[in-house]
């Protein structure tokens, strides 16, 4: 078989010159010794001891974080003993390096589990849910096995008929697919993700289901559905009626007969007044999701995983893992420029052990091993983008930041794509690539899918880092986390230019606590206020734009809250939700401060930003 290379659009063709180097598993500097000893936090031990280390009979660590670093790394290494046996030991010791460094870090699973008697390995799953109590029920079942074993579930509640629906066995009418979500809310309610944090899902529902109004409304009740977040999956089809204000057709699942018309810009403007007052729904745009299926002769997409950014055919799981970009650069005196040599180096190594995972994992249905070795999906993506800027010197919310994100995410698609051709090449390609996209390309591939960005939450704690690709939610904040601890978080490169530059003093880091920005505060400089922007400082529609700069260049979706402020509108809603839609968002997600009781972030221990 040739191997072609990834054929990605390129406007980064320089930088491919000026950065040559290709690594693989047999490449010189692949496996160097770590050189730098752990830099953890007191946050990311705290997260560490809680949640991720290996523990006794009395709930005590038996492993330090060192000791897990190292197992999760000979664990993962291990899948190259079906390859190259005589690799296994320098690969080892490469993954060693890569996360110890806190280089890249995979999603929480594998952490938790690799080398482990559970060696569930995946953070993300979709299963079907079709039109019988007994699909119901075995998707009910297989949900609690996998939030058991640390997972997550997506699933489409479309297919199930709506309610009043006649139900020809009993004679009985049906309760539609709202009721049946709240058997999943309880179920997940009653189980541990492995002992260790509860169960998330995701739940979508179709916006020309008859029962989609009830749908976008049920989380008006702060008690409803606290284990789910909800998207409604809109389709070109009802964004075009919105647009000329025109009604749509609502279509029975069961018979796919249409059963009624509703005005697009009715169901539009109670998606944005429910968004606006819950932060929920979000959106999922269904048919452009589809566009970019790589494998459309399986199936098309109906559900993603709980955050979103991850859409999965049915019984499919991803395993995603994230770059740190704050140890991507480089210095030259005072200047600061983004080491591409080790990103790409980096960018191999992180496909290597993704790929890796999918052949060390235990999965926790035999539906879903088959389902995932088919397209042998893998999610890599980015933490610590807001700090990266920072370092660089460039304020998150600017027009080179833009830049710097096209630059890095279009770089890191190629060379994921190209790390993933140099697996195929050796290890062959996913066993459907025939019927696949890039059969037809000829670009020759180990992985259906490449890229995603993913939220980070814990993982970021743990590399001491910036979330995904937020900018930063505030100076000092606290992170509700492990079962409502939190964790306070204050800014440590502020504190340490503030010290360098003499503008230091208790009274106003006081103020900034207090706060958490610096903007419009007499004694921090203007260029500071400039670089130091935190969510809130942001337009939503910026918000917006980074989001679709990192689409653009990821295969998945991409995590990414917009954040409003307290007293924000629901025409700013509105305005940021069609934005999505014509700048190439897969979805969209939104949060104004303050409108749920709990929230993950928040300015102090009793108050909002």
């Amino acid at each position: 078989m040739a191997l072609t290379l990834s054929r990605l659009p390129d406007k980064m063709g320089s930088m491919t010159a000026k950065y040559p180097i290709k690594v693989g598993p047999g490449a010189k500097g692949y496996g160097a010794p770590l050189k730098r000893r752990l830099g953890l936090t007191q946050n990311a031990v705290t997260v560490l001891n809680k949640r991720y280390l290996k523990k006794n009979g009395q709930g005590q660590p038996i492993e330090t974080p060192d000791q897990m670093f190292r197992r999760v790394a000979e664990n993962i290494a291990g899948a190259d003993a079906r390859y190259h046996p005589s690799n296994v030991p320098r690969t080892a010791q490469t993954f060693y390096d890569l996360l110890a460094g806190l280089e890249f870090l995979p999603n929480s699973p594998t952490l938790m589990n690799a080398g482990r008697e559970l060696q569930q390995l995946s953070a993300c799953f979709v299963l079907p849910v079709a039109d019988s109590l007994e699909s119901i029920f075995d998707a009910v079942k297989n949900t609690a096995l996998i939030h058991q074993s640390g997972g997550g579930t997506g699933f489409s509640f479309s297919r199930i008929r709506p309610k009043n629906d006649p139900v020809l066995s009993t004679s009985g009418v049906a309760s539609g697919p709202v009721s049946f979500m709240r058997v999943f809310n309880v179920a997940t309610e009653v189980i541990k993700q492995g002992g260790t944090r509860r169960g998330a899902n995701m739940g979508i529902l179709r916006v020309d289901h008859p029962d989609v109004m009830e749908f976008i409304r049920v989380k008006e009740d702060p008690k409803e559905m606290i284990n789910f977040n909800l998207s409604v999956a809109v389709t070109e089809r009802f964004m075009e009626a919105v647009r000329r204000k025109e009604a749509y057709r609502l279509i029975n699942p069961r018979t796919k007969k249409g059963v009624a018309r509703l005005f697009a810009k009715k169901v539009f403007d109670q998606i944005i007044r429910s968004a606006w007052q819950t932060g929920e729904p979000g959106i999922i745009f269904l048919d452009r999701m589809n566009q970019h299926n790589p494998t459309p002769s399986l199936g098309a997409y109906e559900a993603t995983n709980p955050c979103g950014e991850q859409p999965l055919l049915p019984y499919e799981s991803c395993n995603l893992g994230s770059i740190n970009l704050v140890r991507m650069y480089s210095r030259k005196g005072r200047l600061k420029t983004i080491d591409y040599p080790k990103l790409q180096a980096t960018v191999w190594k992180a496909v290597h052990f993704l790929d890796n995972v999918i052949d060390q994992n235990r999965y926790p249905l035999p539906e879903i091993a088959a389902a995932t070795y088919r397209t042998r999906k893998i999610g890599l993506g980015v933490m610590g983008f807001a700090d990266l800027l920072i370092e660089l010197n460039v304020p998150y919310n600017s027009t080179e930041a833009l830049a710097v994100a096209h630059e890095i995410m279009a770089f890191i698609k190629r060379e994921a794509r190209e790390a993933s051709a140099f697996l195929a090449k050796e290890r062959g390609v996913f066993p459907v690539f025939d019927g696949s996209i890039y059969a037809q390309q000829g670009i020759y591939l180990r992985n259906a899918t490449t890229t995603t960005i993913a939220p980070t939450g814990t993982i970021s704690i743990i590399a001491g880092c910036s979330s995904g690709i937020e900018p930063l939610y505030a100076l000092s904040y606290y992170r509700r986390v492990l079962g409502g601890i939190r964790l306070p978080e204050m800014n440590a490169r502020l504190l340490q230019i503030a010290k360098k530059k003499g503008f230091y003093s208790e009274k106003l880091f006081s103020k900034i606590v207090a706060t958490g920005s610096v903007q419009g505060m007499k004694g921090v400089p203007k260029e500071i206020q400039q670089l130091f922007v935190a969510a809130h400082d942001i337009s939503p529609d910026f918000h917006t734009k980074m989001q679709a700069v990192f689409q653009k260049y990821t295969d998945n979706g991409v995590s990414k809250t917009v954040n409003f402020p307290k007293e924000a509108t629901s025409k700013e809603v509105e305005r940021v939700f069609l934005r999505a839609y014509e700048e190439g968002c897969k979805g969209v997600t939104i949060f104004r401060d303050g409108s749920r009781q709990e929230q993950v972030l928040a300015c102090s221990q009793t108050s909002y930003c």
